[in-house]
């Protein structure tokens, strides 16, 4: 029996988006023991890490759209079920290879079960409030994060099994999460017409302009996000001198404690301020970083959590609200998956390329090397919101209003009447 209770489903869909982040991070404080129990290079690591973003974005160029044409519910649960699998590979994983493949199995399930949940939320969002759909899904990815490192870091320090114990709490809450998108809705009117075939991610020509702000946008907050989730236990350890993994997950907790409180908090901001308040506040988090590193201080490395936290809650709430307002209905769910697209493969890169300089310098050089690209991504986001607002405006106007036929256009007796001859 399904549950037919709108409130459910939101929250449901609400659920499965948080399950997305804690998937996503939840290898995030497990790193260096993977260092150290298998021998890996920072290379390796963020290879652990970006394997992720690397199927996530394989996936999308194929399945992107599937959920327009299958149903939500039914994009999910295939999600789902990748991701469980993903989760129950890391909780026995005796070898790096094993690891690899969960992770990738977990950036299939993604895939699947982001992009149409977050339609979904908005979808099931009660009326009149469909505004804060972008704020709850935004806090709802800052809870899936911080449960990840809060648990990762626990059970690290105090648990039986430090680098498998995390994930059977995954697979357990996966499993949770899979029953309960059983009982939504089979289908809503979202669906696209016609049979779904493997055609890759379409953006309508109109919703361009507002398509690369946001994704750019959401973009930014990604990659400020993947130097402190693939690289930031490490940094704790190396640069500031913290080995606690607990710290570490706290240190990262915050920044998506901070991500949550402050999506709720600009629920009502316009998406553009937010996006250029969000980039000010990437920008600044990315310095103090670089001071972090260099003094060797905690208190400056949380501050640097803190302000990255505000900065990506900023960047994705606006990118997102941007794109909700002005995507329709039967092509959000498609539209929203190739957001996700861009901005998962430039996370990929960006863990990537610091993994590298790490390896043939040293963490200190990657940071310091990294930072300023990133900075100037949110910069971009930052000037392409100041920029969108005429071309998004003019863009709804056309598509609110038929043009103005002219007088040649006219049938004759109306041409005598609003034109009479002299």
């Amino acid at each position: 029996m399904r549950v037919p209770n709108r409130r459910a489903s939101f929250w449901t869909s609400t659920a499965v988006v948080g399950h997305a982040l804690w998937a996503s991070a939840a290898p995030t404080v497990t790193y260096p023991l993977y260092t150290d129990q298998w021998h890996l290079t920072a290379t390796a690591t963020t290879s652990v890490f970006a394997v992720f973003p690397v199927a996530l974005v394989a996936t999308l160029i194929v399945f992107g759209d599937l959920a327009d044409y299958i149903g939500r519910r039914g994009s999910i649960l295939l999600g789902l079920t990748a991701s469980l699998t993903g989760a129950a590979l890391f909780a026995v994983a005796p070898a790096v290879g094993w690891v690899f493949a969960g992770r990738a199995l977990m950036g299939l399930g993604v895939v699947l079960a982001m992009g149409p949940a977050s339609a979904a939320v908005v979808e099931f969002s009660a009326k009149g409030v469909t505004k804060r759909a972008s704020a709850i899904t935004t806090a709802a990815t800052a809870v899936g994060l911080a449960l990840a490192v809060l648990s990762g870091g626990l059970l690290i320090d105090f648990g039986p099994d430090p680098i498998h114990g995390n994930f059977w709490i995954l697979t357990a809450v996966t499993a949770l999460v899979l029953t309960a998108a059983w009982h939504l809705p089979r289908h809503t009117k979202a669906e696209a017409k016609g049979s779904w075939q493997p055609r890759g991610l379409r953006v309508p020509r109109s919703l361009r302009i507002v398509f690369t702000t946001s994704a750019v946008a959401v973009t930014a907050g990604f990659i400020v996000g993947a130097v402190l989730l693939s690289l930031g236990a490490q940094i704790a350890r190396e640069l500031i001198g913290s080995a606690d993994a607990l710290v570490s997950g706290s240190v990262i907790a915050l920044f998506a404690t901070v991500m949550g409180a402050a999506a709720i908090l600009v629920r009502n901001v316009r998406p553009r301020t937010s996006i250029m308040l969000g980039a000010t506040g990437a920008i600044t988090a990315l310095g103090l970083l670089i001071l972090a590193a260099a003094i060797h201080s905690l208190t400056v490395f949380l501050l640097f959590a803190l302000t990255a936290g505000i900065g990506y809650s900023l960047l994705f709430t606006g990118g997102l609200g941007l794109l909700n307002a002005h995507a329709p209905t039967h092509h959000r769910a498609g539209a929203l998956s190739a957001l996700y697209l861009i901005a998962y493969l430039m996370q990929a890169v960006t863990a990537l390329t610091l993994g590298a300089i790490a390896t043939a310098t040293d963490l200190h050089t990657a940071v310091n090397t990294g930072t300023p690209a990133i900075a100037a991504v949110s910069a971009l986001a930052a000037t392409l919101a100041a920029l969108t607002r005429d071309a998004a405006s003019l863009s709804s106007r056309a598509k609110r209003k038929p043009p103005r036929r002219s007088a040649a256009m006219m049938p004759e007796s109306r041409r005598q009447h609003e034109h009479p001859r002299p």
